[in-house]
């Protein structure tokens, strides 16, 4: 039975927005379109949703999805296996660090003793190849740029700049519990892009990667944070919906 776009927003978790994006990007777009005008999804879409929802969970961005099923070779079944064996590798990296807290506790209450080696099993990122390699594509190289741009201004010059981030941290997080695709929330994360290629240079591409960084690396996380709780996550979103519009 056909789904209106109402109902397949609720039954996936994700915005009306959002499917209206994948429309107008044609990674997924309705079998059907009333004469009103309202958007039919057929069993089809709704597996082709699933796949999508999957590797946006794997952090791939829209331009490389769109990429990977419209690909005459694309094979659903095998895309979907390889997803399995990823979440499961993450689930299990996850249990080890679960279980790790649970020792940590009983070691600080005095009730275990932990070696050095055991505090830290499960915390393995040495293997993370699209952590690595979304630092060294987008990341790494343009904070680096910014970083030296920044500390060849004057004392003055450099408060300044910190004030005007400080301004459009303070009016996204006033935005975080709006939709991140949103006119609003996507007017103020321009603003922020337009910040940073003041101070270095960022594609579209890396502007995405940086976002997710903010996600990745605690230290981005909780300082972006302070601002308000959440706002790492959605200018993680914000910045990935404006790369794609940007693509």
């Amino acid at each position: 039975m056909a789904m209106k776009v109402k109902e397949v927003a609720e039954l996936a978790s994700i915005s009306v927005r959002t499917l209206h994006h994948y429309d107008e990007i044609g990674l997924l777009t309705p079998d059907e379109v009333t004469s009103a005008g309202y958007r039919l999804y057929s069993d089809a879409n709704l597996e082709m949703l699933q796949q999508i929802l999957f590797f946006r969970e794997l952090d791939f961005s829209l331009k490389e999805i769109k990429n990977i099923i419209t690909n005459p070779s694309f094979d659903r079944e095998e895309a979907l296996h390889m997803h399995r064996r990823i979440l499961l590798e993450k689930r299990q990296r996850l249990d080890q660090m679960i279980a790790t807290i649970d020792r940590s506790v009983l070691h600080m209450r005095g009730e275990i003793n932990m070696t050095a080696k055991e505090q830290f099993k499960g915390f393995d990122f040495s293997e993370n190849p699209y952590e690595q390699e979304a630092r060294e594509r987008w990341g790494d190289e343009a904070v680096k740029e910014a970083n030296q741009k920044l500390q060849s201004k004057s004392a003055q010059e450099q408060k300044t700049l910190a004030d005007e981030m400080n301004t459009i941290y303070t009016r996204l997080a006033a935005l975080r519990h709006m939709d991140p695709a949103s006119e609003e929330a996507q007017a103020g994360i321009t603003e922020w892009y337009t910040y940073l290629n003041n101070m270095g240079s960022y594609s579209p591409e890396a502007f995405r990667g940086l976002g997710q960084m903010y996600v990745d690396d605690e230290r981005f996380t909780r300082n972006i944070d302070q601002f308000g709780e959440g706002l790492a996550l959605f200018m993680r979103d914000a910045m990935a919906i404006f790369a794609d519009h940007k693509s």
